[in-house]
Formats: structure tokens, C-alpha cells, sequence
């Protein structure tokens, strides 16, 4: 898709981060709003910053982990502005646990969102944007889509789960060759607020590490602004990339995966380690 005018683009986690600066954007070339979030305050802050483009934006309260509310949406989606060509998979949350110490229900909590809330938004909307003869599915993964991380099991293994969802569907819609095209995004560390609000439990503790101090050391990393994260998923669709690293992070640790394949979690590890030596010595 070269020209995003008069398409209607619609967005999950779009009160803030990733999917707000997406809707900025999208808005600037002219293209129309179908936002969600479960942040009523976040989706009002982002119609404020997109109302001088003179879009068209429709906004839902949405948890993207309930099924009928996403079939609802994108209903409602097509009732209000007659068509729709793209959807951003964008809405996540995080968890930081051991394996042993994560709960079923923060185990549900976590695949339901990040797993299910892209399964339902691709199956909900792809029917609908083959229907307008051209569009988009942008689902997003994360850098922990591409290598696992201690503490970071269930947040690993729904970014895996996206990926290869994503990876395969890319190649069915270019067997069927039918103007709709997918792409999987693996962003590095964005300042969003995703750190901020991940449920962290005291499992941690068991690897020598602290739950809030954690927090306050991933939030560290976030380095990347989100306005730039979405110009570069933008450009990918553009240019229908088929897979897109965002940030020098992501791209090196892609690369360490290429090279070390299963050697790269003695690596990891060993960073994790030498990253709680030295907050206990600070």
C-alpha cells in the first residue's frame, strides 16, 4: 500500500505509545480512525491530537482479549466508515515471572492479550479488508520475539506465537494473491509504558533480582521514541516488508541469534546475572 489517503486504518492500544503515534501519522496522510483501548483518557488525548487533520475517527473501549467485543468492533468499524484496509495488531502487556512462580491466571492473562487479542483482530478484520481489494495486517511481536529472556517466559512465548502466526499468514495471503498483505513487527525498546505497567510477582526474587528495580532498569532501555517507531512500521507497509527490527537493540540481538542460535541463552543469562551484581554493589 503506497498512499494511506482516504483508507481507513484501525488501531488496538491506541491511547498511548506505539498506536497513538500511528494514528498521528496516519492521520497527517489523510487516512481515517477506527481506535481502540481499554484507556477511555488515552483514546480521548489521541482524537485531541488528530483533530486538526480533519479525519474522519471513531473511537471503542476494547479489551482485545474478548472475542465478541473485537467481532463487535470491527463491525462497527465497517458500519461507520464504509470500508476498512488496515489493522495494527498493537495492543500488549508484559509479565515478569520465573516459570515455576507465574500464576495460571497471569499465565491466561498475558496469552489471552498479546495471543488471542492478535488472532481475534486478524480473523475479525481480514474478511472485511479483503472486502475494500486492498490492505493490511500489522501485527505486533517484540524484540522477545525473536530470543527468550530469563523472567520473560510467558512474555517470550506469545511475541514467538505472533511471529509465526504472522509469518504464516503472510504466506497464505501471497498465495492467494488478493491485494492484502501482512507484516510482523519486532520493535526493541520503545518508550511506551508497557514497563511500567507489567505485573511483576516475587518469583524474581528466586534469580537474584527485585521485582520494582527491575521495572526501573527495563524502563532504562526504552530508548527509542514512539513517534519514530511508528514512521518506520509505516514506511514498512509502504514497501510491504514482510518482517520489520525496530531499533539497534533489536537488530543486534536478532544477529546474536543468527550466529549463537542456543548460545545466545548463555549469553543472556550471563548479562542477566552480571545486571544483578551490579545493582547490589551500587
Amino acid at each position: 500500500m503506497k498512499n494511506f489517503k482516504n483508507k481507513v486504518a484501525a488501531i488496538t492500544g491506541a491511547g498511548s505509545g506505539i498506536g497513538q503515534q500511528l494514528a498521528v501519522l496516519l492521520a497527517k496522510q489523510g487516512c481515517h480512525l477506527s481506535l481502540s483501548d481499554v484507556n477511555e483518557q488515552g483514546l480521548a488525548q489521541t482524537v485531541e491530537l488528530v483533530k486538526d487533520s480533519h479525519v474522519r475517527v471513531t473511537t471503542q473501549k476494547l479489551d482485545v482479549a474478548d472475542r465478541d467485543a473485537m467481532k463487535a468492533w470491527a463491525a462497527d468499524t465497517v458500519q461507520n466508515h464504509g470500508s476498512v484496509n488496515m489493522i495494527f495488531n498493537n495492543a500488549g502487556v508484559a509479565l515478569g515471572s520465573t516459570v515455576e512462580g507465574a500464576s495460571y491466571e497471569e499465565l491466561e492473562w498475558i496469552v489471552n492479550i498479546n495471543f488471542w487479542g492478535v488472532v481475534y483482530g486478524t480473523k475479525e478484520f481480514l474478511p472485511l479488508i479483503k472486502k475494500s481489494g486492498e490492505g493490511h495486517i500489522i501485527n505486533i511481536s517484540s524484540l522477545f520475539g525473536l530470543t527468550a529472556q530469563p523472567t520473560q517466559s510467558a512474555y517470550n512465548a506469545t511475541k514467538f506465537a505472533v511471529r509465526g502466526f504472522t509469518e504464516s499468514l503472510r504466506q497464505e495471503l501471497d498465495m492467494e494473491n488478493c491485494g492484502v498483505s501482512a507484516l510482523c513487527v519486532h520493535p526493541g525498546g520503545i518508550r511506551t509504558n508497557i514497563a511500567n505497567a507489567a505485573k511483576m510477582n516475587d518469583s524474581i526474587r528466586s534469580l537474584g533480582m527485585h521485582p520494582e528495580k527491575s521495572a526501573e532498569s527495563f524502563n532504562k532501555l526504552l530508548r527509542c521514541p514512539p513517534e519514530e517507531a511508528a514512521r518506520q512500521i509505516i514506511e514498512a507497509v509502504q514497501k510491504d516488508k514482510r518482517r520489520l527490527l525496530i531499533g539497534n537493540d533489536a537488530k543486534a540481538i536478532d544477529l546474536m541469534q543468527r550466529i549463537l542460535p542456543t548460545g545466545y541463552q548463555r549469553v543472556m543469562a550471563f548479562a542477566t546475572k552480571l545486571g544483578n551484581k551490579s545493582k547490589k554493589s551500587a
